[in-house]
């Protein structure tokens, strides 16, 4: 899969391959469809340090979680 187009699909791909690595409880939360290829960039860096990432504190997480909501439209 090629991450460096800012795609709609890859935005999706992403979003759920963070969904899954952080194993979030509350899914509802980051539905795909409520993040832009708009910010990107911003999106492909966050999902880049999470795989890159054997652990994630529980104090991570919650700054992972609200940075992409940040990102949100």
């Amino acid at each position: 899969m090629d991450l460096t187009q800012p795609t709609p699909e890859n935005v999706m791909y992403m979003i759920e391959q963070i969904k899954e690595k952080l194993r979030m409880v509350n899914v509802d939360a980051m539905k795909a469809e409520n993040f832009s290829t708009s910010q990107y960039e911003d999106l492909h860096y966050m999902y880049e340090m999470v795989m890159k990432r054997d652990t994630i504190t529980p104090n991570e997480m919650q700054a992972i979680v609200a940075e992409l909501g940040s990102l949100r439209k």
